[in-house]
């Protein structure tokens, strides 16, 4: 962790030119006292020097060099960089020479000197916390703790953001950890780890903080960063869980199962051992196990807890603390019940316990260990694998009670000894019903209910004797002997005790017929276990007897068939082999009386129902496969198998659905007609417009999409739906050129959807459209005045598209004041009609210039355009007005001097915004409104304009 220091940082080159300069200044003094070298008069010394081979690696001699130039130059500027580098050979020095003789005693006297030296010359120096750092180290490596302990004291206090700080803090710690001054060495500790964890010292500062507050006795504080060193080095490990008889060589902690630590080096492995032992002690001083759960904080924690106790454990046998170390081991299986090692720390009781002779205190705990880690426990369908690793002791402790009551009941008869071994014994079969003593201990078990008159439990244990085991003298006798038993049993009983013993009953007849399959009643048996199995709802095994009654030979009689075949399809249609089911519930109609009672009816109706659901589902399935033609064919098949069956309808719409899904358009158009017609009350007829609209659009058939999207929007309660429903109907009879049609549904869709603004005046653009092209202008205007109204006053409503929709209503709504300008004459008395035309000519401006201020580029051409138009045309008509009568020619000269007067300021108005207009090329934008600017220009301008026509016909070009 202290890295050694070299030459390395320096550039090789300038120091051996240095170095040479100084060994040719020695070469070559005259007689006289030289003056001290500079490093101006280095600089001017002429020097031949052989080629540079690089310098020698060689400490000593790097050391002599740097005191040469030292002597030499005492006021060079590098003076500070050189001491400063010749303390970190002198350093390394020490350091290769303790390499070197490990037993020997470095000396870094030399080294600590050149440091001083340096603080003292060039105390402000930037690079004086590295100086310190090394001083430091220096000191503690040639053996002054307490100088080392002072010069870190400095470097700490006067640089607190050095790179040397962790480490400068950490050994401040151990030093002063090494003095006893634990609450310093803890403070140091801290101020290391408040920094980021990443330094390579913070684990082992965080392991000393908590011994300094051990030694402190601050014993709860120390287990905070002990407990921190453990989430750490348990954070780098692997988690991989082994058998606790796995690896005896390794360490302590390593042959505990649970958690691997083969993810940490073995410095890591050893911190994380005496880690657990000062735990062990901490804990041990204060509450024991119950002051563990207080530290236990976290997931990982609780991932790692049971080594703690495990440790604590140890200790306290070690200590031959007995009592202690069991109710350790149990304080973490009884706060810990799910956890994958709590059978193996409940099994360090039992162990205990009887090591140390306690009997009885053995006995509870085996009781202990089977309830919770049984078979049936909740352990063991919360942890798998950490039931597998409690099975040998769980086998052992059950196997031990068993032997242990029954050996009771021999010597007291009593009824409760029975009963304890007859528990014992059934947890030990329902254990570990494979094991090779299970015969053996099922006998046992069977004598003992006998011996007690619990005849329904013996039943069912002989039962067990007899087929569960292989073939012995006593399996007929007593196979027949259970039958007997449950046919007892069943007298009197009612509600769930007679579902149960159906249930055992099935079992003892299935087992009864396998064994015995030549018994003449074997045809009714197999029949009832079939029913009964497939009324409990075990429909795999009830197919499987009723297979076996299909299969007798002789024939079973037709009922039995009959019940067999429903028991076979039904269990087929759960399963989802709907072929299997068709072809079973095919067999019970064939099976079944003709319609002459109600019972047969109900009866017939019910089957002919699942038979069309058989079909219906193979349709699903092929459509699910995506074999869509076998799918259209099962669903199609419906109303032949099953003309009346309620499910006919919904095959038929599945059809159609499908039939689109393939692009049949035609084919599902049909179905869907006929499905409309044939059932106008079923629920899905709302969803047949929607199936509809979808094939007459692939087919091209505009309006009847159109109409079919009205329908759609007329049955649905989603606004959305509705909106989107009636827009799409709007624009499609639009499409199919049905104008009327189209107005009144974007007319619908207006009224309903005032909201929101873009798609509102969208509809009433398209209305005005619509308006223009049936020659209405009138309403057309009003559209585009209502647009223009919308969106200045739409607010944060507005889009781009409103804006563009309100720009283009501007223009449009401008026209008309154009033309009633272009209407107005100027004539006599010209004052009257001028101010006519005046006015006029402004409102059009206004219009325009409205137009143009909404920015959007083909509107603000054409409003431009118009603008420079009006004002070329106004400065025309000025030119071409009515003269007054009876005007003398020089009257007539000097008037037409003064109109042309009056017109050039418009004329050159015109040209003025003309050119605006022409000026957007620049900009890469060109439109037939542009091009009519640049042929106003070419008139108004020809000089100038008529060569532009040149470049206006290579802008066509390029566009």
């Amino acid at each position: 962790m202290r890295p050694r220091h070299s030459l390395h940082g320096l550039p090789l080159l300038p120091l051996v030119l240095l170095l040479g300069a100084v060994s040719a200044c020695s070469m070559m003094r005259p007689s006289a006292p030289p003056e001290p070298p500079t490093l101006k008069s280095l600089a001017s010394l002429s020097i031949t020097l052989p080629p540079v081979k690089g310098i020698p690696a060689n400490e000593e001699k790097a050391i002599a060099a740097y005191r040469d130039f030292l002597n030499a130059a005492p006021r060079a500027p590098q003076r500070a960089e050189v001491m400063r580098r010749l303390g970190d050979l002198e350093m390394d020095s020490a350091d290769t020479k303790a390499g070197q003789s490990p037993d020997g005693a470095p000396d870094y006297r030399g080294a600590i000197a050149r440091y001083q030296d340096y603080l003292k010359t060039f105390p402000k120096a930037p690079a004086n916390d590295r100086v310190l750092y090394q001083l430091a180290r220096a000191y503690e490596q040639g053996g002054a703790i307490e100088e080392a302990l002072k010069t870190l004291d400095t470097l700490v206090r006067d640089y607190p953001h050095t790179q040397y700080r962790d480490e400068a803090e950490f050994r401040r710690g151990e030093i002063l950890f090494s003095l006893r001054a634990y609450a310093q060495a803890e403070q140091a500790y801290a101020t290391l780890l408040q920094g980021q964890q990443s330094t390579p010292f913070h684990d082992r500062a965080l392991y000393m903080q908590g011994w300094s507050l051990f030694k402190q006795g601050r014993l709860e504080e120390a287990l905070h960063p002990f407990f921190g060193v453990l989430d750490l080095k348990f954070a780098n490990a692997n988690t991989a869980e082994r058998s606790s008889h796995e690896n005896s060589h390794e360490s302590p902690l390593e042959s505990v199962p649970g958690l691997s630590l083969l993810g940490l080096s073995r410095a890591d492995r050893e911190l994380l051992e005496d880690t657990f032992r000062v735990t062990s002690l901490c804990l041990a001083n204060l509450q024991g196990a119950d002051s563990v759960p207080a530290y236990i904080t976290t997931p990982q924690r609780q991932a790692y807890a049971f080594r703690v106790y495990e440790q604590l454990g140890e200790l306290y046998l070690k200590q031959e603390r007995i009592k202690d170390a069991a109710d350790t081991f149990a304080a973490f299986t009884r706060r810990n019940p799910q956890h994958a090692q709590a059978p193996l720390m409940q099994a360090r009781v039992i162990a205990i316990y009887e090591q140390s002779g306690f009997t009885n205190m053995a006995l509870d705990a085996k009781k202990n260990y089977v309830v919770r880690y049984g078979v049936d426990s909740d352990f063991r369908k919360a942890n798998a694998a950490g039931w597998t690793r409690a099975v040998p002791i769980l086998k052992t402790s059950l196997a031990e009670l068993a032997r242990h009551y029954h050996a009771s009941a021999q010597k007291t008869k009593s009824s409760a000894d029975y009963q304890k071994a007859v528990h014992w014994y059934r947890s030990y079969l329902a254990s570990f019903p494979d094991d090779a003593q299970a015969a053996q201990s099922n006998f046992l078990l069977a004598e003992l209910l006998y011996e007690d008159e619990h005849f329904a439990e013996a039943a069912v244990e002989y039962e067990k004797a007899a087929y569960q085991y292989p073939h012995h003298a006593r399996s007929a006798d007593a196979g027949y002997a259970a039958l007997l038993a449950y046919a007892g049993q069943e007298k009197g009983a009612s509600g769930d005790d007679a579902t149960v013993i159906q249930r055992a009953s099935v079992e003892s007849a299935l087992r009864f017929a396998k064994a015995f399959p030549h018994d003449a009643r074997v045809g009714t048996v197999l029949t009832n276990a079939a029913d009964k199995l497939y009324t409990l709802h075990d429909g795999e095994r009830a197919a499987s007897v009723a297979q076996q009654v299909l299969a007798l030979k002789p024939p079973a009689d037709p009922n039995q068939r009959r019940v067999a075949w429903t028991i076979v399809a039904h269990t087929a249609f759960d399963a989802g082999a709907f072929d299997r089911a068709e072809h079973g519930y095919s067999a019970v109609l064939s099976l079944t009386p003709g319609p002459d009672s109600t019972r047969n009816e109900a009866s017939r109706k019910d089957i002919v129902e699942r038979l069309a659901a058989s079909v219906y589902k193979q349709g699903e399935q092929a459509r699910g496969a995506g074999k869509l033609a076998d799918a259209v064919a099962h669903f199609t098949r419906v109303a032949a198998v099953a003309a009346t069956s309620t499910i006919r309808a919904t095959a038929q719409y599945d059809a159609a659905a499908t039939q689109i899904t393939m692009k049949d358009w035609d084919a599902a158009i049909r179905n869907l007609e006929d499905f409309r017609a044939r059932y106008p009350k079923h629920p899905l007829h709302d969803e047949v417009s929607n199936k509809l609209a979808a094939a007459y659009l692939e087919q091209g058939q505009w309006a009847k999409a159109a109409a079919e999207f009205e329908r759609f929007a007329a049955t649905r309660t989603d606004p959305e739906q509705v909106r989107a429903a009636l827009w799409q109907s709007a624009e499609l009879y639009e499409k199919a050129g049905a104008w009327t049609a189209a107005g009144k549904g974007y007319e619908r869709y207006l009224k309903q959807f005032p909201a929101p603004l873009e798609a509102a005046l969208e509809a009433r653009y398209r209305l005005a459209g619509i308006a223009k092209q049936d020659g209405d202008s009138a309403r057309a205007a009003a559209y585009m005045k209502a647009i223009l109204q919308a969106d200045q006053a739409g607010g944060r409503a507005r889009t781009e598209r409103t804006r563009y929709l309100g720009a283009t209503a501007a223009l449009a709504l401008a026209e008309p004041g154009y033309v009633a300008y272009r209407k107005i004459a100027l004539v006599e008395p010209l004052k009257k009609s001028l101010k006519r035309k005046k006015a006029k000519m402004e409102e059009a401006l206004k219009a325009y210039t409205l137009a143009a201020d909404y920015g959007m580029a083909d509107v603000t051409a054409a409003a431009t355009f118009h603008i420079a138009a009006l004002y070329q045309d106004f400065g025309k008509a000025l030119m071409a007005s009515q003269r007054p009568k009876d005007l003398s020619k020089t009257e007539r000269e000097q008037y037409d001097l003064m109109l042309e007067e009056q017109a050039y300021p418009f004329e050159e108005k015109a040209i003025e915004i003309h050119e605006i207009n022409a000026h957007r090329t620049r900009d890469g934008f060109y439109d037939a409104w542009v091009k009519k600017s640049f042929a106003a220009l070419a008139e108004l301008l020809p000089v100038r304009y008529r060569k532009a026509e040149r470049s206006e016909g290579a802008i066509n070009a390029i566009r």
